[in-house]
C-alpha cells in the first residue's frame, strides 16, 4: 500500500507526479472534460499513442507516454471507467478495478507517484460519494510500490468531498 495517499485541488495536467490517470473512453484518442485536458496538454502525440492501444474496456488501464506534458510527469496512464447505469451493473466493481489497474500499470512502470482524477463521476454520471469512497478504499487497501497517491479535484466541492472522505477512512 502507498505511504501516503492526499486530496489537492488544482489541475491535474499540472501536477508533479511521475505519471497521471487519465478517464479515458475505449477509443483512447480524447475526450471532454479530463481527458480532453490531459489531452490539449500532453498534444496530439498522446491520442496516436493512445490509439494503437485501443480499445481498452472499462476497468482496464494502459500508459502511454506523457509526450508534451511538463517533467516530472512521464507517463499517462489511460483508464476507462464505468457509465453509470444505476448501480445494479457492476458499475463499482468496474470502478475499483480501474483504480487497482493503473496501479498495477504504475508498479509495471517503476512509477513511485501517480495523479488521479475522479473517474467516471463527470460525463459518465458515477455519484461522486459513491466513487469518493471506492476510490480511497482501492488506492488504501492494493498493495502497490507507488509511494504517493494524489487525488486531484477540480473544484471545491469535489475537493471537500475527497478530503472528508479520506479523513473518515
Amino acid at each position: 500500500m502507498a505511504e501516503r495517499v492526499e486530496v489537492v485541488l488544482g489541475d491535474l495536467t499540472e501536477q508533479d507526479t511521475d505519471a497521471l490517470v487519465t478517464a479515458a473512453n475505449e477509443s483512447l484518442l480524447g475526450g471532454g472534460g479530463v481527458d480532453g485536458a490531459v489531452h490539449r496538454a500532453a498534444g496530439p502525440r498522446l491520442a496516436e499513442a493512445g490509439g494503437a492501444l485501443a480499445p481498452c474496456e472499462p476497468g482496464d488501464a494502459v500508459a502511454t507516454p506523457a509526450f508534451d506534458l511538463f517533467p516530472p510527469v512521464r507517463h499517462v496512464i489511460h483508464t476507462v471507467g464505468p457509465v453509470w447505469d444505476g448501480g445494479g451493473h457492476g458499475e463499482a466493481e468496474t470502478l475499483a478495478s480501474c483504480y487497482r489497474r493503473c496501479l498495477a500499470v504504475a508498479d509495471a512502470l517503476g512509477a513511485t507517484s501517480v495523479a488521479f482524477p475522479a473517474i467516471s463521476t463527470g460525463a459518465y454520471g458515477f455519484p461522486a460519494d459513491l466513487a469518493a469512497r471506492i476510490a480511497v478504499d482501492t488506492l488504501t487497501t492494493t498493495p502497490t510500490a507507488v509511494t504517493l497517491l494524489r487525488l486531484v479535484a477540480f473544484d471545491p466541492p469535489s475537493h471537500a468531498l475527497l478530503r472528508a472522505t479520506l479523513a473518515a477512512h
